[in-house]
């Protein structure tokens, strides 16, 4: 199973909102939402929280790519999160994450009993590449006790 089909089918908001995963690596993630109107908003493009779902959703995505091989033993949870809308966001829109920290530096952190934060970055683009907004979301490895 595709990290993004797992989270397809653990992450009932994600299926809700029929997101597609288009790439799912250790080094980046890109993940679409397909423009709907039942989540619109008054503007006639996408709503801020759905807007907000699909930047937590492709974190959520490089993190379990990066870090799935320490899911035995820690579990990644979100610390804060941050989100700035730059330009009108309007048809399907795709948002694209980059890992912070390098993994390795991460993980020794987590070796040392330590509980690291990393940040990803997340862009939203629009079909014609213009950015409408940007997103930090900071997590953590929590070791399992």
């Amino acid at each position: 199973m595709t990290v993004g089909e797992m989270l397809a089918a653990t992450v009932p908001m994600a299926r809700t909102l029929h997101m597609e995963f288009l790439e799912t690596t250790a080094e980046r993630a890109v993940v679409r939402l397909p423009d709907q109107a039942d989540f619109h908003n008054h503007m006639g493009g996408p709503h801020a929280g759905a807007m907000f779902t699909l930047g937590d959703t492709v974190s959520g995505a490089i993190v379990l790519a990066a870090f799935g091989d320490q899911l035995s033993r820690a579990v990644p949870l979100v610390v804060k999160a941050e989100i700035g809308y730059k330009k009108l966001a309007m048809g399907d829109i795709t948002a694209t994450a980059t890992v912070g920290r390098p993994v390795a530096e991460v993980v020794a952190e987590l070796d040392e009993g330590g509980r690291p934060e990393f940040p990803v970055a997340v862009v939203f683009n629009r079909e014609d590449g213009a950015v409408t907004g940007e997103m930090t979301i900071v997590w953590t490895l929590r070791l399992n006790t």
